[in-house]
């Protein structure tokens, strides 16, 4: 059945275009990534990142798939407008003219929304590639050696413009991918980078395991457990809770309207990976500090908040739980479906249209945001107690998991989305393929 899935993909041209038109962009990201900004020492800078893994630069680096390590020209990688798309989301609640062009202007107030994305990702690269320039003229590898080789303010320009131009073309390129191939490019960008540090991973495991360091058991045990993880996180970001919507019935003309019975879907998990990556970013801070200060009790600060440790894992859970409220509530206005649903008739059956179906929403949404919360958690700070009690090298984080596997599930449904428009069955393993009607 699988294979005949494959067959149905190949019989589709225009299907088989898209694809491999996805696959090429990926691959211009990717060639990318080798490109490094002039004036740096790639050796030193590689010596520096080896003991910089559980701090922002290696949250940073691990997003921009291995940028921030070789400071390449996408060292920014996708992250500033995902920055830049959170920060304008978060202002749609407070200003009335950004919420405006959201819900009222249409396709239209949505374009001047991701042209003031596009302008806040350019003024975010800006600053962090200044950040970025004018940090690692003050930064040595451990054998002392410098990290820029000329500093100056030709470098910190020529960086800048570096690496903004560089973010400006992952941004152009995944809109690319997202017009012309198939799935979110902004996601599959993300997914490529975490990804393409699989194979080395399996490499450095194999190279343990043969050295004695690792024994075969734990490594089956590790590749069972990340498959079970992967199931339970396919299977929860699938579920749903259903509110029904019922319908009345109304006579417009000579016909009547209405009458079904339709439902509200609510994810587990609305949040997303949202939650935990600005978790660890804000948790990470400290351990990012202590590598430009030598006071001792700068590192002891630090030590208290390196993942794995008690404090670090128990204000993560909790740090997690609270952005997953807050950002449902701000992706998710309880009121504004209440009106929709009375606009065109609907309600849920048992509660009272208005007030009370708002209430009942936020009631369903709080208890399900809890529980997603708390799954989050487990799957984000699993993997951090496994790495702190075996010392395993072999490491993926829990947010890496959850957008690998979120993309791979939004990346199939695409295809088989493009497959059902047509009447094509492959993917859904039913048989012979239909023809056109």
């Amino acid at each position: 059945m699988a294979l005949q899935g494959v067959e149905n993909l190949a019989r589709l041209p225009e299907l088989k275009k898209k694809i491999l038109w996805t696959f090429f962009l990926l691959a211009v990201y990717r060639i990318g990534i080798h490109v490094p900004v002039p004036g740096v020492d790639t050796a030193a800078l590689a010596d520096f990142f080896e003991n910089t893994k559980n701090t922002l630069f290696g949250l940073f680096d691990m997003f921009s798939g291995g940028g921030l390590n070789k400071l390449s020209i996408f060292t920014l990688g996708i992250m500033p407008y995902i920055s830049s798309s959170i920060v304008l989301q978060l202002l749609t609640v407070v200003s009335p003219e950004l919420a405006r062009l959201q819900k009222d202007e249409g396709a239209q107030g949505r374009k001047k929304i991701t042209e003031y994305t596009r302008y806040g990702t350019v003024l975010i690269t800006v600053v962090q590639g200044l950040g970025i320039a004018v940090g690692l003229e003050s930064m040595s590898s451990p054998t002392g050696a410098p990290i820029v080789i000329e500093p100056g303010w030709m470098f910190r320009i020529m960086t800048v413009i570096t690496l903004t131009a560089g973010t400006v073309f992952l941004m152009w390129l995944g809109e690319q991918i997202t017009d012309k191939g198939i799935g979110n490019g902004i996601s599959l960008i993300i997914f490529a980078g975490i990804v393409a540090g699989l194979p080395r991973a399996i490499i450095n495991t194999f190279q343990l395991m043969g050295a004695g360091e690792m024994s075969p058991l734990l490594v089956l045990l590790l590749v069972v457990g990340m498959g079970a993880v992967m199931v339970c996180i396919v299977f929860i970001e699938r579920g749903q809770r259903r509110i029904p919507i019922q319908y009345a019935k109304r006579m417009v003309g000579r016909k009547m309207y209405g009458g079904q019975t339709t439902h509200l879907p609510l994810r587990i998990n609305t949040a997303g990976v949202i939650p935990p990556i600005f978790a660890s970013s804000i948790l990470l801070f400290p351990a990012t500090i202590a590598n430009f200060y030598q006071a001792e009790w700068v590192h002891t600060v630090s030590e208290l908040f390196n993942p794995g440790s008690v404090l670090y894992n128990i204000l993560f859970v909790a740090m997690i739980i609270f952005f997953c409220y807050f950002y449902t509530a701000i992706i998710f206005d309880p009121k504004q479906i209440t009106d929709n649903i009375r606009k065109q008739g609907g309600f849920v059956p048992g509660i009272r249209p208005g007030q009370k179906t708002k209430e009942y929403l936020d009631k369903v949404l709080a208890r399900l945001t809890l529980w997603g919360s708390l799954y989050i958690s487990v799957v984000c700070v699993l993997p951090m107690l496994l790495i702190s009690q075996f010392n395993v090298p072999f490491y993926f984080g829990g947010t890496s998991i959850l957008i690998v596997v979120g993309v791979a599930m939004d990346f199939m449904s695409q295809i088989e989305s493009y497959m059902i428009s047509r009447q094509y069955e492959g993917l859904l393993a039913k048989g012979r393929i239909k023809g056109r009607q």
